[in-house]
């Protein structure tokens, strides 16, 4: 959907024309109230579930969306959105600039979270949706949940952030500022231009989805799929090689990662997440910010979860049940990591199911 009217930024610039790319899956009912708006996290898009068809590999939520699953799209209208700032069909800095017909590259306007919510809201006035029945999401999508929540909450019946916090804490920014430096180190981004010189940093970010990876996931989980297992190999090489199962499966998720993610998408992305600090933003405790809210909430964090980890996670409940909202909170047992929110969770699963149903009988 291409938008001419300018997207406002909290950075003090505007974006003009702006297009969002987005998918649905179930029907919209007559009443149009079984709407779901499912917000990806930072490396995810619109495709949601079945097939993506501009990579050939599942979407990425595929475990929880879909029919009979626990976000049931013979029940619900789900809708998946790519951010502004993406690069699967939303205006990015690989998109052109009107102004020089060349990518925007770092022209492009910084963007935080609350401007990919504004945007959102956007496209689903134009589809005629006045009212969300959830928002929900995990890490960057548990962090759009609580911005609708807490910016549109008239429009939001239930909201459901999974995996998240309510700002970004010093580890994150950090761990985010490695990989934005491998990416502008290796030679090929050539100061974010590279397109234009037919070039791409793919070494660079291939590393920082390496760092980030890691974080996403807990020691168990490596020690349990790896340990210190040799890759094709019965002794050590006594090089700098793969030696270990773990350095070929890091350099696999980097290579896959580059075929389907933008370099630059990755820098402004990961910076919107540092900027989310949602009491800084309202200028106000978190408490306050939802003081009289009518939306009702389920918060959900994992154990094994040490990216988002369940005290992050309880800030937000404890904040929501001071301001005398409606809200449930659940610790999962994972031993998965930050990553269990994608995974085969079946208590996640049960949470979630039952979430939704009583939201939908308006019991929640």
């Amino acid at each position: 959907m291409i938008f001419e009217e300018p997207l406002k930024l909290d950075c003090g610039r505007t974006l003009s024309p702006f297009t969002l790319a987005y998918a649905t899956y179930g029907r919209l009912n007559p009443a149009r109230s079984n709407a779901i708006l499912v917000c990806h996290a930072l490396s995810g898009d619109q495709f949601v579930t079945g097939t993506n068809p501009m990579t050939g590999r599942p979407g990425w939520w595929e475990t929880m969306v879909g029919p009979d699953k626990p976000i049931d799209t013979n029940r619900f209208f789900v809708i998946g959105i790519n951010v502004p700032g993406g690069c699967m069909g939303s205006t990015g800095p690989a998109s052109p600039d009107p102004a020089t017909k060349k990518p925007y590259a770092l022209s492009f306007p910084l963007l935080t979270v609350a401007d990919m919510v504004r945007a959102q809201a956007g496209l689903l006035e134009a589809l005629g949706i006045e009212k969300l029945l959830c928002v929900t999401g995990g890490s960057m999508g548990g962090m759009q949940a609580l911005e609708w929540a807490a910016r549109f909450p008239q429009r939001v019946v239930s909201a459901m952030p999974i995996a998240t916090a309510a700002r970004h804490t010093a580890q994150n920014i950090a761990l985010h500022e490695i990989g934005r430096q491998a990416i502008m180190a290796d030679p090929d981004w050539m100061g974010g231009e590279y397109l234009l010189h037919n070039r791409f940093p793919a070494r660079g970010l291939s590393v920082a989805r390496m760092v980030g990876h890691v974080s996403y996931l807990s020691e168990r989980a490596l020690e349990r799929k790896f340990g210190r297992r040799l890759q094709d190999r019965e002794k050590l090489s006594f090089g700098f090689g793969k030696d270990f199962q773990v350095e070929s499966y890091l350099a696999h998720q980097g290579s896959i990662f580059v075929e389907r993610f933008d370099a630059n998408s990755y820098l402004y992305i990961t910076r919107a997440m540092d900027y989310f600090d949602l009491a800084t933003e309202f200028g106000k405790p978190l408490a306050e910010i939802f003081r009289g809210t009518k939306t009702k909430f389920q918060c959900l964090s994992f154990t094994s979860d040490w990216l988002f980890p369940t005290a992050e996670n309880r800030l937000i409940a404890d904040a929501l049940a001071a301001a005398g909202a409606q809200v449930s909170f659940r610790e999962i047992e994972s031993d998965k990591g930050h990553d269990a929110f994608l995974l085969e969770e079946p208590e996640l699963f049960q949470t979630v199911r039952e979430f939704l149903g009583r939201a939908a009988a308006g019991l929640c």
